[in-house]
């Protein structure tokens, strides 16, 4: 009898071991970008924008009650993923004074404000770090009317918050980046890209030489006049402005997980819009960090009250946060870090 239950024994362990090893091999065949960005979806971005573009949040005027209410929103979402702040503990802003704001925009008078911060530190080279932004604010209220900027920049907000929820799920499975990623929520944008600059020119949280580059997504929820035909599209500026790598990079990452149709209109030296100096990469790009900015470009509602959340093409914004997802995970993931091969600084207005 004892031989029997001995036998049965071993062979229940073997089994054990067999299914632990399928499970292994299984999940070493899974594609995990394309597991992780699964967890980008429409549901949820939607769920986070009609929050955080509504009423309530008054508009996110940079220092007014509205963005103080964005701000925490945006905190109390890092906490509940369990992803940190670089500043330590419970701090997740970035204090940007309000004598510097001042100082630094022609836009009116402005309250201390802040950029939001978190990050997942890199497995195997934390000091090497990607960035990855967009901006918290917007116009606030004129006459009367909230100007509740659901695609600028609510869905890039948004976007961003799916992004580090993916990334901390790969994270908690031992699955996580072997770079750093900091995911940066910037004030003050419409008053001048104000928070990006003082992030880049006064308090750099990580060195920019250490800063691998900045994925920058402003505006990515709704379809322009000119894709109404087509719209799996997202236009790219700046991809190959500092480095080819990023550039052929990115068009891999697209072509291997997304296919998204993405268009360089607004990329040409010549473009008279010069949206490449127009949102908060441009205070990386300065500086020689690679940059790519992801934007759906103008529409109707771009600046005015009536750009509201019931408006977004979710599935378009949950198509486009995943590309920048996959991006991402390839930058900090492959074994050498991006040449910067094209590196200059560029001097132009910032005016948006």
């Amino acid at each position: 009898m004892k031989k029997i239950l001995y036998v049965a024994s071993a062979i229940a362990f073997m089994a054990c071991s067999s299914s632990k090893e399928a499970s292994k091999n299984t999940d070493a065949n899974v594609d995990q970008a394309e597991k992780y960005a699964a967890t980008i979806t429409a549901k949820e971005l939607g769920t986070h924008l009609f929050t955080y573009a509504s009423d309530e949040f008054e508009g996110r005027n940079t220092g007014e009650p509205g963005q103080k209410k964005a701000v925490e929103y945006l905190k109390n979402f890092y906490v509940t993923e369990g992803i940190i702040s670089p500043l330590g503990g419970d701090d997740y802003f970035q204090e940007v004074p309000a004598e510097w704001i001042n100082n630094n925009t022609r836009r009116g008078t402005f309250k201390d404000s802040e950029n939001v911060v978190a990050f997942i530190e890199g497995s195997e080279k934390p000091e090497e770090i990607i960035v990855i932004s967009a901006h918290l604010d917007h116009e606030g209220i004129k006459n009367g009317e909230i100007y509740n900027g659901a695609d600028d920049d609510g869905s890039g907000t948004v976007a961003l918050l799916e992004i580090a929820q993916a990334f901390q799920m790969a994270t908690k499975t031992g699955k996580g980046p072997k770079r750093s990623i900091l995911f940066l929520h910037v004030t003050g944008e419409e008053k001048g890209l104000l928070g990006s600059k003082y992030y880049a020119d006064e308090d750099p949280l990580f060195p920019l030489a250490n800063t691998v580059c900045n994925l920058n997504i402003d505006m990515v929820g709704r379809i322009d006049d000119r894709h109404k035909a087509d719209p799996n599209y997202v236009y790219l500026i700046g991809s190959d402005k500092l480095s080819t790598e990023l550039h052929e990079l990115s068009e891999a990452v697209n072509k291997k997980y997304m296919n998204i149709n993405l268009d360089y209109k607004y990329n040409d030296e010549n473009d008279p819009n010069r949206f490449y100096y127009r949102s908060d990469h441009y205070n990386f790009a300065k500086n020689n960090v690679p940059i790519i900015f992801y934007f759906n470009g103008t529409h109707a509602d771009y600046h005015r009250p009536t750009d509201t959340p019931d408006k977004i093409n979710y599935e378009l914004l949950e198509n486009r946060a995943r590309l920048v997802f996959h991006t991402a995970w390839e930058v900090a993931n492959k074994e050498t870090r991006i040449i910067a091969d094209k590196a200059e600084v560029k001097e132009a207005s910032t005016g948006k």
